[in-house]
C-alpha cells in the first residue's frame, strides 16, 4: 500500500502532494447537486454575479474533500482504520472555476492508541492553496492509522 503506518510518521513532518486538480463548473455543480446544497452562490451564475464576488463559489465541503482527497495517495492509503474528526476547519479565501489546488500536510502528533495495541492516532494538518499560492482551506484532522504488521 501506498499510505505509510504509524510508526512511519514523524512530527513535523510535511508532505508536499504532487497530485494537483483544477477545479471545474461540472465539479461544483454536482458536487452541490448531489449533496442537496441549493445555495445559488455555488449553482446559480446570475445570482452570483450580484455578489461582491461577481460569479459562483465552488462549495467549501467540496474544497474540504479534494484537500483531504488529494492527501490520500501519499499518506493514508489503505493504512487508515477510520477518520476520527476534524478541527479549525477554515476557509481563508474562496474557490472558483478554474482555480487549480495543491495541498501540503504537516504531521502534527503522533499517539498510540490506548486500548488497541496494532493501532494509534495521528493528527494532521492539511492546507491547500490555488495556483497563486493563496491559501484557500485549513484543517487539523485526526485520523486512527494501522501499526505494521509485527
Amino acid at each position: 500500500m501506498a499510505g505509510l503506518y504509524l510508526e512511519e510518521f514523524v512530527v513535523g513532518h510535511v508532505f508536499h502532494h504532487t497530485l494537483r486538480k483544477t477545479v471545474t463548473e461540472s465539479d461544483n455543480m454536482l458536487f452541490s447537486v448531489m449533496t442537496l446544497n441549493p445555495q445559488p452562490l455555488h449553482i446559480d451564475f446570475d445570482f452570483a454575479a450580484k455578489t461582491e464576488w461577481g460569479k459562483p463559489l465552488v462549495n467549501s465541503l467540496f474544497t474540504l474533500g479534494l484537500m483531504i482527497g488529494i492527501s490520500v495517495n501519499d499518506i493514508t492509503l489503505g493504512t487508515t482504520v477510520a477518520n476520527l474528526g476534524m478541527k479549525e476547519t477554515v476557509f481563508p479565501h474562496p474557490v472558483f472555476h478554474g482555480d487549480t489546488i495543491r495541498v501540503e500536510t504537516t504531521v502534527v502528533s503522533v499517539r498510540d492508541s490506548k486500548s488497541k495495541p496494532d493501532r494509534g492516532i495521528v493528527e494532521f494538518e492539511h492546507r491547500a492553496y490555488n495556483q497563486n499560492d493563496v491559501l484557500v482551506a485549513k484543517c487539523t484532522r485526526q485520523a486512527m492509522m494501522l501499526r505494521k504488521a509485527a
